[in-house]
């Protein structure tokens, strides 16, 4: 399958709303996936929080949804759930599902471990920018900024520019990082 998560997930919200389309494939761009029955409620917010925490992996609707679930679990900081969710998904090998049992991994001080699920996303599709920001944000974690920068460098390449927001956001780490000495 060529899609990338993203489209998986623009997908998913096009079946919702009853749209078909033709999609794109976004192997490299930002994702940002929907999360259904929480919709209703701000992102983030307590009221959020807790209607994601009372679907369990095995009551999600579909593997896009488990998926939102699980991305935004992490994104918001509850590490362990997110990993839980995640890890139930049916696709192990779906990129996004590895970028983020990677990024809830590192965040939770498993950085080794977390490289290993960017490194297995990244060679199935090489052009994802986002899973690029976060190894390059692990490699800092690990205090080797030479390849944080290489990293930087590939999503530039990726891109075509340097305006993309994963390209900006790991500059940013890498200065803070610097500035630091």
């Amino acid at each position: 399958m060529t899609q990338s998560f993203l489209s998986k997930s623009v997908l998913a919200v096009a079946a919702v709303a009853g749209v078909t389309m033709a999609l794109p494939n976004f192997a490299s761009a930002n994702f940002d996936p929907p999360t259904a029955s929480c919709d209703k409620f701000k992102k983030g917010s307590k009221d959020w929080k807790e209607c994601m925490g009372k679907l369990r992996p095995e009551e999600s609707a579909n593997s896009d949804e488990q998926f939102a679930k699980g991305y935004w679990l992490a994104k918001t900081g509850d590490y362990a759930k997110a990993l839980e969710v995640l890890k139930a998904h049916p696709d192990q090998n779906d990129p996004g599902v590895l970028t983020m049992i990677g990024y809830a991994t590192r965040h939770q001080g498993r950085v080794d471990e977390a490289l290993l699920y960017y490194v297995k996303a990244l060679t199935q599709y090489p052009n994802l920018t986002n899973t690029r920001q976060y190894l390059g944000e692990a490699y800092l974690q690990q205090k080797d900024v030479v390849k944080a920068k290489i990293e930087l460098a590939e999503i530039a390449r990726i891109c075509g520019n340097t305006a993309c927001e994963d390209y900006r956001a790991l500059e940013k780490e890498i200065a803070v990082y610097e500035a630091r000495g």
